[in-house]
Parts: structure tokens; C-alpha cells; sequence
């Protein structure tokens, strides 16, 4: 076994890339804890016999400051304290910067239970099914309350607020099954909602991923695409009421108030609920809300949708769309409004 794989026996099983890492940060903390504890302690009691008073009428002599010890316990805290910062900051960035290539997976909270899609279609209710050796990246929100998506082996917990995404990654190391736990109080079932997160070799994944019988996220949402109406203003040509929407996944375009926004899962969310928010230049407020009339599994499949006719790979980093973005779902005729 190496000298880095070492399990903790009083912490969670470690399956994650950087799950080692977390808890080799935390021990290093208690043992800087304990260690200056039990400095401060000792300091007490050596200090408590030596300067103790030997009769009631000794008057203590006055003890000068030492430059060099005032200088050593100002440093060596400084550089402890800015270690401590640095390795912190080292594991957020890591765990929290989102990889550029991934297995996208849609997790959906709800009292009390957690929905997950997969890109092929699979849907899993309080289970997640993830390969060995491979970073999947969780787009999460919730449709009622705060919740907290947590799995104690791989080290990550992220809130799930509702009404805006956020997102976390992980690779797996090792096949097995480990909790998923809510780690945000959601109500009075909040105990209850748990789950487990699978995680199996590629081959056992590709094959569990054949057994399902669910149509694909994009192809669903092309559909809700067209069924909300939403081709009839966003057109393939860009001749339509709305903003041609092909192949602007990820790139910048330009609002009415002359800022800029990106194209992303986002804002596809909030303009399909609140078209009115940020409008995209030399188009009006026509779009109606969509507001009840779908769910948030439906939201994530139209952007599955419009991810799948955006720019292919390396592309959506080029140059901004001029002037086309915009409203994801396009609107019902509807008289035109002004702001």
C-alpha cells in the first residue's frame, strides 16, 4: 500500500481523486491544533511555577521584551496561518473548478427525494450510477426548499438552492456503493432523505446504461422545444420574433441594457420563467412566462436540448454571437409589450 493511500479509520471511505487530500488538510489541522493547545498548557504551568509569588511581600522584578521572541511568535504564526490558506485554497480550486471534459448529469431536489438524468436518458430516483476512473459533473437545483447534495466518500457537498443551478464534479477510484446524504434541514422528512451512489467499472456502467429504455434528455426537450411552441419565433434561418438559437451555447451576447450575459444553463433557466430579466439587444419583451407550466426536469431537458445544437467542441469560446441570443422558449403568439 503507498504511503498516500492510507484509510483513516474514523472517516469516511475515501473514493474520490481528491478525497485523500481533504482529510490529510484536516488532520493537519488538528495536529496544529493539539500541538499549539498543548504548547499554550505547558507555557501555563512552567510559567505558573517559576513566576509563582514565594511570600506575600515579594515584589516581582520587570521583566524587559525580548525583540526576538516577539519576532518568532508573529512569524511563525503568519506562516502557519498562510500555509494553511494556501493548501485550503489549493483544494477549493480543485474541487470546485469545473473540468473541461465530463459525463453531465442533471440532479433534481425535491422534498424528499433526489432525481438524477443521465445524458442517455436514464432516470434514477435517490441512486446515482457513475463510471470508475471518469469526472461527472452534477448540474443541480431544487424545486421547493434549500437542500444539500453530500457523499461523505467522495468529499463533496454542495448546496441546491432553488431557482438558480450550481454545480460540482468528482471522479470515482474504486467500485462500490456509498450514501448520499441531504446535508441542508429541508423539512420534517429532512432524515429521510438519503440515497446511494454506485459506482462501477466502465464496461458495468456502458452496459447498465443499455438496460434503460428512456429516450435521451435532448431529444425529449427538441420536443418540448416544439410543443411550448417555441420554433415558431426561434427559426433554424433567425428570421423569427426570437433570436435563432443554434450554435450559441456558451458564447456571449448582448442584452437591450448593453451588458453582456453567456449563454448558459443559467440564463436559458431564468429566461424561460422571467424572459423579461435580460432581453437580448434589438428583440422586445413578446415572450410569455412559462412559469408553472414547467417542471424544473423539463427546464433541464430544453437546455439539454439547446446545448446539443450549439457550437461543437472549442467552439463555444469563440467569437460572441453579434447580436443573437436569447429567449430559450420561445414564445406563444403574443401581443407585443414594450419595457
Amino acid at each position: 500500500m503507498s504511503l498516500f493511500s492510507f484509510q483513516i479509520p474514523f472517516m469516511p471511505e475515501q473514493a474520490s481523486k481528491f478525497a485523500l487530500e481533504v482529510d490529510l488538510f484536516y488532520i493537519a489541522l488538528w495536529l496544529i491544533t493539539i500541538g499549539v493547545t498543548i504548547g499554550i498548557v505547558i507555557a501555563i504551568f512552567v510559567f505558573m511555577v517559576k513566576y509563582k509569588r514565594r511570600h506575600n511581600g515579594e515584589i516581582p522584578d520587570q521583566i524587559e521584551g525580548h525583540m526576538m521572541l516577539e519576532i518568532l511568535w508573529s512569524v511563525i504564526p503568519f506562516i502557519i496561518c498562510i500555509g494553511i490558506f494556501a493548501w485550503g485554497a489549493k483544494i477549493y480550486y480543485q474541487m470546485y473548478s469545473e473540468p473541461k471534459e465530463s459525463l453531465e448529469i442533471f440532479v433534481t431536489g425535491k422534498q424528499w427525494m433526489w432525481r438524477a438524468q443521465h445524458p442517455d436518458g436514464q432516470r434514477e430516483i435517490n441512486t446515482l450510477h457513475v463510471p470508475v476512473g471518469r469526472r461527472v459533473k452534477l448540474t443541480m437545483t431544487s424545486e421547493d426548499v434549500l437542500h444539500a447534495y453530500f457523499i461523505p466518500a467522495f468529499r463533496t457537498k454542495t448546496d441546491v438552492v432553488p431557482g438558480r443551478y450550481t454545480t460540482t464534479w468528482f471522479e470515482a477510484t474504486k467500485p462500490g456503493t456509498y450514501h448520499i446524504f441531504c446535508a441542508e434541514y429541508c423539512g420534517t422528512q429532512h432524515s429521510g432523505m438519503i440515497g446511494t451512489v454506485t459506482a462501477m467499472e466502465p464496461g458495468e456502467y456502458q452496459a447498465w446504461l443499455g438496460g434503460g429504455t428512456n429516450e435521451p434528455p435532448a431529444i425529449v426537450g427538441e420536443r418540448l422545444f416544439s410543443s411550448l411552441a417555441c420554433n415558431t419565433c426561434h427559426t433554424a434561418d433567425g428570421k423569427g420574433r426570437g433570436p435563432k438559437l443554434t450554435e450559441l451555447y456558451g458564447k456571449q451576447v448582448k442584452l437591450n441594457n448593453g451588458s453582456s450575459v453567456t449563454f448558459d444553463d443559467t440564463y436559458i433557466r431564468e429566461s424561460i420563467l422571467d424572459p423579461a430579466a435580460k432581453v437580448v439587444e434589438n428583440y422586445q419583451v413578446i415572450m410569455p412566462s412559462f412559469r408553472g407550466q414547467i417542471s424544473e426536469e423539463q427546464i433541464g431537458q430544453v437546455i439539454a436540448y439547446l446545448k446539443s445544437i450549439g457550437p461543437k467542441d472549442g467552439d463555444a469560446a469563440a467569437k460572441p454571437a453579434a447580436t443573437a441570443a436569447a429567449k430559450p422558449a420561445a414564445a406563444k403568439p403574443a401581443p407585443a409589450a414594450t419595457k
